[in-house]
């Protein structure tokens, strides 16, 4: 109608797009972002209605996703809530969960990344998020700090803040919904040197070999402990926790090539550091032959592995029979 009002008077209607930037936003959208983020100083109610819209809208709309980099203050502003309580329990838990989910959001976007980590209380309230909440908000935290970790400058912030502890934690725990999101986390953490060394300390090593003894995660857990196999510590403590006849059994059991070669390359670690397993070792191979067989139908990483470790078993062998 009004279209047609505006023919019938020789009015041109205004083009939409004019008061819009190349990413789709208008004034308006600007107008109402802002509005939503004055609310987070506002009443509780108001908090709740504002986190849930922001929440749907940097779900939907990467160009909102854009907004929060547009002013340093807009992430403080969104977090105020839980930066000023006084504990989390006295956090409404769908409050808190929709504000995590909307770092989790804004986190995806790659333009973002480098200064929501570097948000200083970012990291913090992820870390809160992590141990309380629901068990949505935990995993969207852990989610958010895998987006985060994307560059190294945020591995080594997120390491060094201590969140690998709170990761680890709800590893243990082992709640279905969150153990993806949390191992893909510690793995992303572990790929520099640093945050390995802070993942031993922090008993990475004994729960993610708890749980592939108990067969749960196997494929995502055997490449964090493949990772980790390069600390000595971690080499240490994976010999005394049983590991070589576990990791020996998934080998003859599982079908997948790369399971295979994560197994065999935490074998040839603990052969190359620790002289005492190599009984064990040959004993396994003399009952069941799984190394030899792994070095013939391997992928060429695993038969160059496997190869090494019959390697040194023989030559062990060898040497004890010449004294």
């Amino acid at each position: 109608m009004i279209s047609q009002w505006c023919k019938n008077n020789g009015t041109q209607l205004p083009d939409p797009t004019q008061y819009s930037n190349e990413d789709g936003i208008t004034e308006a959208d600007r107008d109402h972002f802002i509005s939503l983020l004055e609310k987070m100083s506002s009443t509780l109610s108001d908090q709740k209605e504002a986190a849930r819209e922001l929440r749907l809208l940097t779900k939907r709309m990467p160009s909102f996703r854009a907004l929060f980099g547009e002013s340093v203050d807009a992430i403080p502003q969104l977090l105020n809530p839980l930066s000023q309580s006084r504990s989390q329990s006295d956090i409404p838990t769908d409050l808190q969960e929709d504000l995590i989910t909307t770092v989790l959001n804004l986190s995806i976007h790659d333009n973002n990344k480098k200064f929501v980590a570097e948000t200083p209380m970012v990291i913090p309230l992820l870390m809160d998020a992590l141990r309380s909440g629901t068990i949505q908000t935990r995993t969207n935290a852990a989610a958010a700090l895998f987006t985060l970790s994307a560059l190294d400058s945020s591995k080594s912030l997120i390491g060094k803040s201590g969140a690998l502890k709170p990761l680890i934690e709800l590893l243990e725990e082992g709640h279905p919904l969150a153990m993806k999101d949390v191992a893909s986390a510690i793995f992303n953490l572990c790929i520099i040197h640093e945050n390995k060394a802070r993942a031993v300390r922090d008993g990475a090593v004994r729960v993610i070999l708890k749980k592939i003894m108990n067969r749960m995660h196997v494929d995502e857990l055997l490449a964090i402990l493949a990772m980790l196999s390069g600390n000595p510590m971690a080499v240490e403590e994976m010999g005394e926790l049983g590991a070589i006849s576990c990791l020996l059994s998934i080998i003859r059991e599982n079908s997948c090539a790369r399971n295979k070669e994560n197994c065999i390359a935490i074998l040839y670690a603990i052969c190359f550091n620790d002289r005492t397993k190599w009984k064990e070792m040959r004993e396994e191979e003399k009952t069941y032959g799984t190394i030899s067989q792994l070095a013939q139908n391997g992928t060429s990483r695993a038969k160059r592995k496997a190869s090494g470790i019959l390697e040194r078993l023989n030559k062990a062998v060898n040497l004890t029979h010449t004294a």
